[in-house]
């Protein structure tokens, strides 16, 4: 049984899905890359976490790097050597993992209070 390699996007399609579909992201050698500003390690950790349980459970990994107060999410498919529809998958699930504001939806939870030593997130909206 041989494997199928999954066609990889063009250049073109990868900056057009990304302004459509995700415009925090950016596409720089050859990675579609997210920079998730955070209030601290806690925030941190709290990113790497929440991108690692969706990776894992996607099956799909991409590269992380972090500081103090601040985490890099890098995709590209490892095997097709590209961009792929997976790697757009991945990253949406990510933004709307990461970027959920329960507050703001109205449905009982309120969200993290607007004190600075409860907030992790620093939400670019």
């Amino acid at each position: 049984m041989t494997e199928r390699r999954e066609a990889t996007l063009d250049e073109a399609a990868i900056e057009a899905r990304l302004k459509a579909e995700l415009p925090q992201w950016r596409y720089e050698d050859g990675w579609i890359r997210r920079t998730y500003k955070t209030s601290g390690w806690k925030g941190t950790l709290m990113v790497i976490n929440t991108v690692g349980h969706l990776a894992e459970a996607a099956w799909h990994h991409p590269d992380i790097t972090a500081s103090y107060a601040w985490v890099e999410v890098r995709l590209m498919n490892h095997a097709a050597k590209g961009i792929t529809n997976k790697d757009f998958a991945l990253a949406g699930k990510i933004e709307e993992v990461v970027g959920w504001q329960p507050g703001t939806e109205g449905k009982g939870l309120e969200g993290t209070p607007t004190d600075a030593r409860f907030a992790y997130i620093k939400y670019d909206r």
